[in-house]
């Protein structure tokens, strides 16, 4: 009898051991995860600058020119992003929201992947990438260097202890990590003239050079002014910082022996922050660049079919060995029985104060978007993007009249039309809205019962409107800065509602 025992024990306790030695063997994932920047990076054709540590990535991994985000703003893109669900399935559509009294909860069943790789046996851990430099790239306190965890900016109740620190040092030998390096990006640049010039200036001094606001090229929909120019140009010096963080925590892995054993992924949370970018469905504020490189997967490669920013969620589980929630929204993009999508979709609701409602649907060449709220003009007033000096420029060239034709209706026009329809492969910066075109009213009804099918199998909860006691729940936080502006905004939304405007 003492002897079956022990042979049970001993069973056991190798069965551990083995388990304990294929989770050590599984692959490290690292997320690199930047605010506010568009795909401009020299792999995805940009020419006034060299990025060649995202090129690096790109020419030792796979490079996806068509990857989309479902949310082209913070705090729903996160928020989607690390439970690989759409955040209007969720409820986390509406941009920072949940922070009042009034909370958001997770649906039964829906689980942050931190959680699923701790679960796993993985450290998870989310910050710079580097111990002694903050999200910025620039030397941290020292209190803070290695201390406070990244950038998560969810929209819904967790629990913080998903993530068990800010770096991966501190985790036990050979145990595999989950890292998200959260960095600044686009937002280095500031939201003022003042700040873009002083970043451009930094530039100038770490790279002995610096870009041209002259020689920069703007999307035709933005006049050529001195103020936009040096914005769009400091813009691209954020670019070059962000590349060069990505280089040093490459290096660092490569000095540690863990490169070669570690999936990396290099993306963006949304395009560029600008008055037709961020929070906007069109290229500019949904398209990012997307590049993954690690053990197994296809070097030189670059993918053309259409994915979503949430698939990261279900390919990085995937490469640790951890099973995908049946109910996860997202896909395996790499794997082997992987069909391609035949349409992409993105939602924006409420950013901040400003009420709003966009859905769209994308195929790999026609873009359809639903404007939920067409009497309202495109830039509606909206504390955060009014508080940029690009924004306020802009407003100010069109109480001067000086604006294009092409740039008054694009960003000024009163009203907006119910659905725009693009040809977005023909028209890059989606300027002729085919909508109204006799010869595509086939493709838009037929664009137009593909977006309804999936706001019917997603569940879309952004199809209600936000009752008025979460927006004033949501608005208590904003209200209490004592801005001004806020108050106007908030009290003008109020307003056009009561007006069913």
């Amino acid at each position: 009898m003492f002897r079956i025992y022990s042979f049970v024990v001993l069973c056991f306790c190798t069965t551990l051991l083995t388990a304990d030695e294929a989770v050590k063997q599984r692959p490290n994932v690292l997320w690199f995860i930047v605010d506010d920047m568009s795909a401009n990076f020299s792999c995805y054709g940009e020419k006034l600058i060299a990025t060649p540590n995202v090129d690096r990535l790109a020419k030792e991994g796979t490079k996806f020119s068509r990857a989309f985000v479902t949310a082209p703003v913070c705090s729903p893109c996160r928020s989607a992003l690390i439970t690989g669900m759409y955040q209007t399935t969720i409820g986390s559509h509406h941009h920072r929201s949940g922070r009042g009294v009034e909370k958001i909860h997770l649906p039964t069943g829906v689980t942050p992947v931190p959680t699923l790789f701790q679960q796993a046996g993985y450290y998870t851990c989310i910050g710079s990438g580097l111990p002694d430099a903050g999200r910025a790239g620039q030397p941290a306190k020292k209190k803070q260097a290695g201390g406070g965890l990244g950038k998560t900016d969810y929209n819904f109740e967790y629990d913080s202890k998903m993530y068990d620190s800010a770096d991966w040092s501190k985790r036990k030998a050979d145990q595999p990590f989950f890292m998200q390096v959260q960095l600044a990006g686009g937002k280095l640049r500031g939201g003022t003239d003042a700040s873009a010039r002083r970043l451009s200036e930094r530039a100038a001094a770490e790279f002995d050079n610096a870009v041209k606001p002259a020689d920069v090229t703007l999307p035709p929909y933005y006049p050529r002014d001195p103020v936009l120019l040096g914005d769009w140009a400091a813009y691209l010096e954020a670019v070059r910082f962000t590349d060069q963080h990505v280089g040093k925590v490459l290096a660092r892995l490569e000095k540690e022996g863990l490169l070669d054993n570690t999936v990396v992924i290099f993306m963006t949370d949304h395009g560029i922050s600008h008055a037709r970018g961020k929070q906007f469905l069109y290229n500019e504020g949904t398209h990012v660049p997307l590049v993954i490189r690690g053990p197994g997967i296809a070097a030189g490669v670059t993918r053309e079919d259409l994915v979503e920013h949430i698939d990261l969620a279900a390919l990085s589980l995937a490469a640790a060995g951890i099973e995908i929630p049946k109910t996860m929204q997202a896909r395996n993009i790499l794997a082997k029985d992987y069909q391609p999508r035949d349409a992409v979709f993105a939602a924006r609701d409420r950013c901040d104060e400003t009420v709003e409602q966009l859905r769209s649907v994308r195929t790999d060449r026609w873009l359809y978007i639903r404007n939920g709220y067409p009497e309202r003009p495109h830039l509606q007033p909206n504390a955060y993007k009014d508080g940029k000096s690009i924004v306020q420029t802009l407003r100010s060239l069109h109480e001067m009249k000086q604006l294009s034709d092409l740039q008054e209706k694009l960003l000024f026009s009163p009203t907006r039309p119910k659905e725009e329809l693009y040809d977005w492969q023909a028209d890059p910066h989606q300027l002729n809205n085919l909508a109204g075109d006799p010869n595509h009213q086939g493709m838009l009804e037929k664009l137009r019962q593909r977006l309804d099918r999936w706001i019917k199998e997603t569940g879309d909860l952004g199809q209600t409107p936000e009752t008025e006691s979460r927006y004033d729940s949501d608005m208590a936080s904003y209200l209490g800065r004592g801005n001004p502006a806020v108050e106007k905004n908030v009290a003008q939304m109020k307003q056009w509602r009561k007006e069913g405007k």
